[in-house]
């Protein structure tokens, strides 16, 4: 009986799994983003908004706070399935730029990623200024706007380079559930991480 148990569990769960993955993204597309495309080489451009477009998506609120365009290399990538962020938010990407984006920078330095956090450390000396690590790299949340979108940020892996556009958001529920990026590159901590809407993505 417990075998039977314990296979039906793992079978919901790979449902679910895959319920996730398929469903139908439910969103109001608001206006492109008319910020510049940048490269890893260049720090990401924000253009701060005042009264930016809200719109709706999986029953959740997302009001726009900026318009934001990053090219980077991918240091980690990691799928979340089972928290409430997940219904919006179901990958995290480590992104590296400007100094940090240098495969000889990362390769000395030790990172790893969980609980929507990603952590790094080094031994001796740093690669470059420890400040510099920090103003370079951060952990963010990827909200597609469509299934294509989100197929893609499920395939990327560590070491590829991506640029993207969208929307840094704050998101809202009914029952008084928040989230909202910050809006500065500048932040460590909690509170730190871009929440992006990624209106187009490439992968190179």
């Amino acid at each position: 009986m417990m075998k039977w148990l314990i296979a039906l569990a793992l079978v919901c769960g790979i449902g679910y799994h895959y319920y996730k993955q398929l469903r139908p993204i439910e969103v109001e597309l608001p206006p492109p983003v008319g910020v510049r495309w940048v490269t890893e080489a260049a720090q990401p451009v924000q253009r701060n908004l005042s009264g930016g477009p809200v719109f709706r998506m999986n029953g959740y609120t997302l009001s726009a706070l900026a318009e934001f365009s990053i090219g980077a290399r991918v240091i980690l990538a990691r799928e979340y399935g089972s928290d409430r962020e997940a219904d919006l938010s179901p990958v995290d990407l480590a992104l590296a730029w400007g100094p940090m984006a240098d495969p000889g920078v990362l390769g000395a330095i030790s990172f790893s990623q969980s609980g929507r956090f990603y952590h790094w450390r080094y031994q001796g000396a740093p690669p470059i200024p420890h400040r510099e690590i920090e103003l370079n790299s951060a952990n963010m949340h990827m909200i597609p706007s469509s299934r294509e979108i989100a197929k893609q940020l499920r395939a990327i892996r560590p070491g590829e380079l991506v640029r993207l556009r969208g929307y840094l958001v704050q998101a809202s529920a009914p029952d008084g559930w928040g989230w909202r990026s910050s809006l500065t590159r500048a932040d460590t901590g909690a509170g730190a991480c871009e929440l992006i809407f990624v209106q187009e993505l490439e992968v190179l």
